[in-house]
């Protein structure tokens, strides 16, 4: 009997722990609220059929450009058999220089409803044929009117009303980990979507001599170069331009805003107008800096003046060394080139040099690159 009554109260004790522990959780323990996305966020508008809509929206504006180049092919008898005997004249076509057409493919996109598609210069290059397939099937012949090999970037037209134009976003408001859409014409299959996010920005690849581009995993392929790399408003943030051999999920663009830069001088002129320094130079190192017992190893040391270049009108000469242009001191030659890139033919400059134990200021104008 005492065993039960034990076991009663300790059921009840039990009991009353649980119902006290019960209580304060339904106290203590609230629903979270949901957290609502900032105005601007891209993921308050994505939805599972975002990529589909954008694609639906902006698929018209991007072209497949197919290319011909007649590669001329030396014979290598030159009119004459392998033994030094000269063929008869019934024999002599087969052996002439023959030329022999090469085949190739890119994207673009369409620029203005007045025909301009940009692609890379790349695809475009030396092409004795260029022929635009648009989304709904038309085969339109194309011309070059202007290229810039130093971006990559070519402005073809063709000749073609009523055409969508693609929106342009702004490159220098990406960030790595935004959703980007890829549209080209890879392998030859046209009107390929593939999706993947900004890997990085502002990056180099040496080999290419190219700077400031974005880096992304959506699958580029050889085809899409000329493509645009598109943000979730469906504007185009960059032209797909390059791949790496061998990796996968790492591939190029240019950024859009680089391309805004230079699309009417390519359209106006056919060519961009660049500014022109004309040195040749090189980064001070310890070793130059110990030669000209420079106080400090930095600067940038001209090691040739091109004949009548600005440099050579405004005095510089070999072995000067550079510590600022336009009011911004300079370690590198990258950051010559790069200060010289904002200017524009015409534009005065100012260098602070050194020279012979001296500091010396000079003055002078760049023109445009010849």
């Amino acid at each position: 009997m005492k065993r039960n009554n034990v076991f009663i109260i300790f059921s009840a004790l039990l009991f009353i722990s649980f119902g006290a522990l019960a209580q304060n959780l339904a106290m203590n323990i609230a629903p979270v609220a949901p957290t609502t996305p900032p105005a601007n966020s891209t993921a308050l508008a994505f939805s599972p059929n975002t990529i589909a809509d954008i694609v639906e929206e902006v698929g018209s504006t991007v072209v497949n450009i197919d290319v011909v180049k007649n590669v001329r092919v030396a014979s290598p008898f030159n009119n004459f058999g392998p033994f030094g005997f000269e063929f008869a004249p019934e024999f002599k076509d087969h052996y002439q220089d023959r030329i022999i057409p090469q085949k190739g493919a890119g994207s673009g996109f369409i620029f203005d409803q007045r025909g301009y598609i940009l692609t890379n210069e790349h695809v475009t290059h030396d092409a004795d044929e260029i022929k635009v397939t648009l989304k709904d099937g038309r085969k339109l012949s194309a011309k070059v009117v202007g290229s810039d090999q130093s971006l990559d970037l070519s402005m073809i037209k063709i000749e073609a009303k009523d055409l969508k134009v693609l929106a342009l976003g702004d490159s220098e408001k990406i960030r790595p980990g935004e959703w980007v859409i890829a549209i080209g014409n890879p392998y030859g299959f046209a009107n390929t979507v593939t999706t993947g996010i900004i890997s990085a920005t502002n990056r180099t690849l040496e080999d290419l001599g190219k700077k400031n581009l974005i880096q992304t995993d959506a699958a580029i392929n050889p085809g899409n170069s000329g493509g645009p790399l598109l943000n979730l408003n469906g504007e185009v943030i960059g032209i797909n331009v390059a791949i790496v051999a061998g990796a996968q999920s790492i591939g190029f663009a240019i950024p859009i805003n680089s391309a805004k830069e230079i699309v009417d001088d390519l359209i106006k002129k056919g060519k961009v107008s660049r500014p022109w320094l004309g040195v040749y130079m090189r980064d001070v190192d310890e070793r130059i800096a110990n030669y000209f017992e420079l106080p400090v190893a930095e600067g940038v040391i001209i090691t040739d003046i091109a004949k009548d270049s600005p440099s050579e009108k405004m005095g510089l000469q070999k072995y000067d060394i550079i510590k600022e242009l336009a009011g911004t001191k300079v370690k590198t030659a990258a950051e010559i080139q790069e200060l010289v890139q904002t200017k524009k033919p015409g534009d005065q400059i100012t260098l602070k040099i050194y020279r012979d134990g001296k500091n010396l200021t000079l003055k002078g104008t760049l023109s445009e690159r010849p």
